[in-house]
């Protein structure tokens, strides 16, 4: 069996044959279904990790906490996973998950998946094949098209799955969406969203020169569906974000946070289309993100909202510019992270995550009224909680489900799409194509390395 082939078992459990796999984009999903084992309310589930180390460490240590049993810790760099080893030492390691399926699937019932973006589809897609539940961090994936595979193998499968941006189910974006929805600061007239990423490297014109792996990593399965290159420090553990091949720039680190507040109160996931378009943009080559940008989005009306338009800034001290009226010592967001919006009757603002939604100057907060709660809350606000709660009740829609975090990961990564086009995107959003530009869709997937496919 060659090192790349998924193990005889998982191959078989998944039913997707090399032929459909190479097909591409033209092929539809495998409708073959692996039933998950029913889950009792007071049954603990147990939990694998797909990515231990790193934020890995902090997503499958909630599970623990929350009392299920982690059987099972797979990472491709056994010293970056040193520690939840230790935290963990009765969970088995691995550092090829489909070895960690073909040895004690059976035993799994559900995984997170915290590895760097490249790898987040091909690791979902097998599991819910498998029928495991699944908690993948944001964003969704490397892809617009992947992400769309992931929201339709979770409906084929029927698995219970979220997306790990965790203010989705905090209090205060839920919050912001009552107050906005109740008139707080009338008709919506544009939204801006900052943050101070990239904190890693980007602007970088060429791979970097290679050095030896270290023993303690399987560089092989760490590069997977990516064209290969040598290892180098200044990709793994933790700079990957910075570089296409493996992630999604500031962009994919945090615009499944920042504007997932707007996200949610204005409906754009109800919109029939968007257009993106690149405002400025410092430093970016072909092996990396920019530095800086400034994207633009365009929302036509939909549901009962009006149309709309929504900034996205990233990098250092790229700040929106302060909206008339709110003096210079208020903070507006998180200071370096945050949204604002902006009414016909004041400004709304809100942090990274959703939080200390309020309206500003402060003193027109003191004065205001929440409406009643609309939106139901979730316990303790905790969001793998959540993800566990929907399991053992039956629920398949947890906090941000794939059903809901598809189309956010859609609109957040439309900005990389139209940087990398270097044109502006109308988008089919019900139909996942861009109109206006035949070349620029090919930057809606990408290229896998020969073994590691998946039908997108």
């Amino acid at each position: 069996m060659k090192k790349h082939d998924l193990t005889r078992r998982a191959f078989l459990a998944t039913a997707t044959t090399s032929a459909a796999l190479v097909a591409g984009c033209a092929t539809k999903t495998n409708t073959a279904k692996v039933v998950p084992r029913k889950i009792s309310p007071n049954e603990k589930l147990n939990i694998a990790a797909i990515g231990s180390g790193g934020q890995g460490t902090s997503d499958i240590m909630d599970c623990h906490k929350a009392g299920e049993n982690v059987i099972a810790l797979c990472d491709v760099d056994w010293k970056n996973a040193g520690k939840v080893f230790g935290l963990l030492p009765g969970a088995k390691q691995f550092k090829d998950f489909r070895k960690m399926f073909d040895q004690i699937g059976k035993d799994i019932d559900a995984v997170t998946v915290s590895t760097p973006d490249h790898f987040h589809a091909y690791a979902a897609f097998h599991a819910m094949k498998l029928g495991k539940r699944v908690r993948v961090q944001k964003p969704l994936a490397h892809t617009i098209a992947e992400a769309r595979l992931l929201r339709e193998v979770a409906k084929e499968t029927g698995v219970t799955t979220q997306m790990g941006n965790q203010g989705h189910s905090g209090d205060g974006v839920r919050d912001m969406c009552e107050m906005l929805w109740d008139g707080a600061i009338g008709d919506l007239k544009e939204v801006h969203i900052w943050t101070n990423r990239p904190i890693w490297p980007q602007g970088i014109a060429a791979p970097l020169e290679g050095q030896a792996v270290p023993d303690t990593m399987d560089w092989d399965t760490w590069i997977g569906p990516a064209p290969m290159r040598p290892y180098s420090p200044g990709y793994a553990p933790f700079k990957w974000r910075g570089w296409w091949d493996f992630g999604c720039g500031a962009v994919g680190d945090m615009a499944c946070h920042i504007v997932d507040p707007a996200f949610w109160a204005l409906k754009l996931g109800d919109a029939a289309s968007f257009t993106c378009e690149v405002v400025s943009q410092e430093g970016m080559t072909a092996q990396t993100p920019p530095n800086k940008t400034v994207i633009k989005y365009t929302f036509p009306a939909r549901a009962n909202m009006p149309a709309c338009e929504f900034y996205w800034y990233d990098g250092k001290g790229n700040l929106p510019k302060r909206p008339e009226g709110i003096p210079a010592d208020e903070k507006l967001g998180e200071g370096d992270n945050g949204s604002y919006f902006v009414g016909s009757k004041g400004v709304l603002t809100t942090g990274c995550y959703g939080g200390e939604s309020r309206i500003v100057p402060k003193e027109k907060m003191l004065d205001y009224k929440k409406p009643a709660q609309s939106i139901p809350r979730v316990k303790g606000e905790f969001h793998t909680g959540d993800w566990i709660a929907a399991i053992k009740e039956g629920r398949k829609e947890a906090s941000s489900h794939f059903g809901y975090a598809t189309p956010l990961t859609e609109v957040a990564n439309m900005g990389n799409v139209a940087l990398r086009a270097g044109t502006k995107i109308e988008y089919d959003y019900k139909n996942g194509k861009i109109t206006n530009s035949k070349d620029a869709n090919k930057f809606l997937t990408k290229e896998y390395r020969k073994g590691w496919e998946l039908p997108c």
